[in-house]
């Protein structure tokens, strides 16, 4: 509501001085006054419709943000400044009494070549802001000198995460607001994969396309693709690429790669492992609990069976050799959990 009382008055504003300036007697000069009312009418509309579509503008693009336009701000004021500059280095060259050039006059000629040089350092700066923005952040009306995100802390993507899918779910149901980063590299391996001869190393790589396509869809996150490579990077494995980018965006890295996520922990890099939160959130068997599980395979030790609750947990039973291919019940005796997966072990309780 706030932001219509703005607008409101923003319009009402630029009609008034419109008002303002048509009624100037000494603005505007006409042979008849035909032809001052119509520059005067002229003027009018000019200012009207260039509000009303500074406010169009503004109603449409919702989605702006705060890098992109400090940037436009403080590449004009800089590319600004650099313009006076040169003005002032021009100004007592052509205030020696040079001459005209070709028919233009001396001030004539400074005027433009002021301005054209005016043009291209404001767009200069403001291009190479754009394209250095996640370097450094700036914030109008304050400039404030640091890394690209302040407060939550970017998600850099990996491939293995990717593949896997389970990051779109766990997008959806809105626990995650971080920014998500998906590097250029990254998704060029991914394409290798889609693109690979092998037949389910290929459906690997499509899965992962389509769950990229699915998290670069979703308006409710800030999904971005990093394009640039840095120079520390040169040669690098693609791993080690992302750790260095994770320590360069201070972000985290998010994979399931068990030997990524040991490496990452070793490189003090932030790491979030997609099985390690996976793990948590499966049921918890305390020690003497009864559960029925099914036998579909022998263990490694003797005697033992091997079976699996729905989510995939791993239930190895002691003396359940026997009975592979058979609902048994069992009491399970401790539990192992690690980053890899987690495993119940129980023993065989006799009820068939």
């Amino acid at each position: 509501m706030a932001l219509w009382i703005l607008r409101g008055c923003f319009l009402l504003i630029a009609i008034g001085l419109a008002l303002s300036l048509t009624a100037n007697p000494e603005l505007i000069e006409g042979d008849s006054l035909e032809d001052n009312g119509s520059t005067r009418l002229f003027i009018f509309v000019v200012f009207v419709v260039g509000a009303i579509v500074a406010v169009l503008i503004d109603v449409i693009a919702r989605n702006k943000r705060i890098d992109m336009i400090s940037s436009v701000y403080f590449g004009l004021v800089v590319g600004l400044f650099l313009t006076y500059v040169v003005d002032l280095a021009l100004t007592p060259l052509f205030g020696l009494g040079v001459g005209s050039f070709g028919g233009i006059g001396p001030e004539t000629a400074r005027a433009l070549i002021v301005s054209f040089a005016g043009i291209s350092i404001c767009y200069g700066c403001v291009s190479l802001l754009w394209q250095t923005k996640d370097d450094f952040r700036f914030v109008i009306p304050y400039v404030e000198f640091s890394k690209d995100v302040k407060g939550s802390k970017p998600y850099v993507l990996d491939t293995s995460v990717v593949i896997d899918g389970r990051i779109a779910d766990i997008i959806e149901t809105g626990i995650v607001d971080n920014q998500l980063v998906m590097p250029r590299f990254v998704l060029a391996e991914l394409q290798g994969i889609a693109d690979s001869s092998d037949k389910m190393r290929r459906a690997r790589g499509r899965r992962g396309l389509d769950v990229l396509d699915k998290l670069r869809n979703n308006q409710n996150i800030d999904f971005k693709i990093y394009d640039r490579e840095l120079p520390e990077m040169q040669g690098q494995p693609v791993d080690m690429k992302l750790l260095l980018l994770a320590k360069h965006l201070e972000g985290k890295v998010v994979t399931g790669d068990f030997n990524l996520n040991k490496v990452a922990k070793l490189q003090n890099v932030p790491v979030i492992n997609l099985n390690e939160i996976a793990n948590s959130l499966k049921p918890v068997f305390l020690p003497g609990e009864l559960i029925r599980i099914k036998v579909v395979k022998a263990g490694e030790g003797s005697g033992q069976g091997v079976g699996y609750l729905d989510d995939g947990t791993m239930i190895v039973i002691e003396d359940g050799r026997e009975h592979i291919g058979k609902e048994v019940d069992i009491t399970v005796t401790s539990m192992l959990q690690t980053s890899a997966g987690r495993m119940v072990f129980g023993k065989f309780d006799g009820r068939g």
